[in-house]
């Protein structure tokens, strides 16, 4: 909104100053600073109008140390990351963005399932929260237009230049990069980035020709239904992922504004003609404008930490863990990086696995031997680690650190190829 009032005043009236709404990077910087303070400045009030409505979390007695101090503790914590994500996207980004739309859509969208999630477990004094079965229906709705949008959506494109010009105008020094269209096309494309791979880019309907059911093989016109099924299974298991991270105090939140931050800087470059044209990468027309909703969503994690860092003030619940990973993910198919999921959101997988492997084993071992047998003291992760008797602040420093290292392989993959 401020976008466009300070547009008309810079346009109308020339007012000094008004001109720096035009630039992204300073509308990310004003979205993050905004994201702080207000999760900063109304985080403390939320968590009192919490405490005063006794919505408490309800610890179930796991043997961990320490772990029964926390009951009581407030829950629900992620509606201030959503107003401080939500908020500054609306003051500073242009809203007719379908990027932006989107990003804002799936914030509210698994906010909202997790809220009832929550409400459930809190209100209700069901510890099963909401329903499996309904989860998965918010989750799976929510792939069916993520991916419908971006498989659809007519200004979901991505620029093909033709090289001849390009080399023209860069011998020419022109540091505008005026490129005339017809030096250009912007086509649909299902165009995806492969890692480490030299001429990285490969579509969607390359893959789809290696699918056969029966004696039928599939074309190209069965595109959008794998890519739609792909989006839905890579966004619920990102959601899920981030919700299971969320088990001690500033693990979720903290790794999540590392991999915010990673996409942020991809969404930048690709959404940027000079840098994405240096790096050799796709240029995503319209993309740039999502920095400011993706540096207000790092934002709202890092202020978040302000009362979530050990020991907790309040946790974030369902409300704020399975919205941030629905974010991760649709962020990650909007710049075209999702196969480097598994590496930037490294520590989702880990603990999503962990999960996995353990439930798998023990059901294998009770059926092979008669009893139950577990590789992990308990799952997830952060918790087998908790029982090895390790503080909970330095297992959540060191998963950072990881974090952060996979983050630098991510960045790296920019130019090793």
């Amino acid at each position: 909104m401020l976008y466009y009032l300070f547009n008309y005043l810079n346009r109308e009236f020339d007012l000094p100053g008004a001109g720096l709404f035009e630039f992204i990077s300073f509308r990310a910087g004003m979205a993050t600073l905004l994201s702080l303070i207000i999760t900063i400045t109304f985080g403390s009030q939320l968590i009192s109008m919490l405490r005063r409505k006794q919505v408490g979390e309800d610890i179930r007695d796991l043997g961990l140390e320490g772990q029964m101090q926390k009951k009581g503790t407030p829950t629900m914590g992620g509606l201030i990351i959503l107003a401080a994500i939500i908020i500054p996207t609306l003051l500073f980004a242009r809203l007719e963005n379908i990027y932006v739309l989107l990003a804002v859509v799936v914030t509210l969208w698994m906010g909202m399932v997790g809220f009832l999630d929550d409400y459930i477990k809190v209100f209700k004094k069901n510890k099963e929260g909401l329903a499996g079965r309904f989860k998965i229906v918010g989750q799976v709705g929510l792939g069916l237009i993520v991916g419908l949008t971006l498989y659809f959506h007519e200004d979901v494109v991505v620029r093909e230049f033709d090289e001849e010009v390009l080399e023209t105008i860069s011998s020419a020094d022109n540091p505008a990069l005026d490129i005339p269209v017809s030096a250009y096309e912007d086509v649909k494309a299902t165009k995806t980035t492969i890692p480490f791979i030299k001429g990285n880019e490969a579509d969607y309907d390359e893959f789809i020709s290696f699918i056969t059911f029966g004696l039928v093989q599939l074309d190209n016109r069965f595109t959008w239904i794998i890519y739609v099924l792909i989006v839905t299974f890579i966004t619920t298991a990102v959601s899920n992922g981030a919700n299971i991270t969320d088990g001690i105090d500033g693990l979720a939140a903290g790794s999540s504004a590392i991999i915010g931050l990673v996409l942020a800087i991809f969404i930048y470059v690709s959404g940027n003609l000079r840098f994405s044209q240096y790096l050799n990468i796709m240029y995503i027309p319209g993309l740039g404008e999502l920095v400011i909703f993706t540096t207000a969503f790092v934002g709202a994690c890092i202020g978040f930490l302000w009362y979530n860092s050990y020991p907790a003030q309040v946790f974030m619940g369902d409300t704020g863990s399975l919205s941030i990973g629905a974010v991760i993910a649709v962020l990650a198919f909007a710049v075209r990086k999702e196969l480097l999921i598994p590496l930037m959101c490294g520590i989702f997988l880990v603990e999503n696995l962990s999960v996995i492997i353990q439930i798998s084993y023990f059901k294998y071992t009770r059926k092979k031997f008669g009893e139950g047998r577990r590789i992990f003291k308990m799952s997830p992760l952060h918790h087998h680690y908790q029982k090895l008797g390790m503080h909970e602040a330095k297992i959540v420093t060191r998963f950072w650190l990881v974090g952060i290292m996979l983050a630098i392989l991510t960045l790296v993959t920019l130019k090793v190829r």
